[in-house]
């Protein structure tokens, strides 16, 4: 089972970000996922006429295709613009949970309206009764805002807030997700959290910088980038990927 996962696209008429993701949607067909998952942040300013054109790209790929909000993202501009997308949670949040072969691939919506940090708490007794829903599957979990300190202060202050009370969760004897995957870093990075492997995806949009020390900022020189989840035998391997 492969997922491919696309974060951070920030497509608006005034940028070239979605000649950037036809790069990585050409690579990807190379590839053939069976899944696909975007976590987040594909539009600025709410551009409806985006929305179309990413589902629209994402469609040569001819696999399951499931989209997450991030805080950039309009959550009933992108309902409108993507009606097909109807396995969102009811209510207005944007979760998901789908099974896939051996995978159960569970979305959470974690944007705080008008906020560009996201907040897990109220979510945790929904991502409860959902990983306990297909006791034979394996989950994985996919969010936009990441759940574990970069070093990059700007973006750590808008980070997922309950990122403890998710980690309480998870060491509670419940059935854990074999990874937390997530985006809105602009930057491929990885860290454990309550002792499972925790992944930001690179973006398609440019990088942002490692400015891990405000006084010592390197240059960006990354390319469009993606993650590939490669869930074989009850194992996952993740690999990031530039394009």
């Amino acid at each position: 089972m492969l997922i491919a996962q696309i974060s951070d696209i920030h497509a608006s008429p005034s940028n070239d970000n979605l000649a950037r993701l036809d790069r990585a949607i050409s690579w990807l067909a190379t590839v053939q996922p069976d899944v696909v998952v975007v976590s987040g942040d594909l539009v600025n300013g709410g551009w409806r006429e985006g929305y179309v054109q990413i589902t629209a790209a994402l469609q040569s790929l001819a696999c399951r295709t499931s989209f997450l909000p991030g805080n950039a993202d309009d959550r009933t501009v992108m309902r409108a613009a993507m009606p097909e997308a109807a396995y969102w949670a009811d209510g207005e949040r944007m979760h998901f949970a789908e099974r896939h072969g051996a995978a159960l691939i569970v979305g959470l919506d974690t944007c705080v309206d008008g906020h560009a940090h996201g907040d897990v708490t109220e979510h945790l007794p929904w991502l409860r009764q959902t990983l306990a829903s297909d006791p034979s599957a394996i989950p994985l979990l996919f969010m936009h805002h990441h759940v574990f300190p970069t070093g990059i202060s700007p973006l750590d202050d808008v980070m997922c807030v309950g990122a403890d009370a998710l980690s309480d969760l998870l060491s509670s004897g419940i059935r854990r997700p074999i990874a937390i995957c997530s985006g809105h870093v602009h930057r491929p990075m990885a860290s454990l959290i309550a002792g499972i492997p925790a992944y930001i995806s690179g973006s398609i949009c440019p990088a942002n910088p490692l400015l891990l020390d405000p006084l010592r900022e390197p240059p960006v020189t990354d390319p469009p980038a993606l993650m590939i989840h490669d869930l074989r035998n009850g194992r996952l391997v993740s690999s990031h990927v530039s394009v």
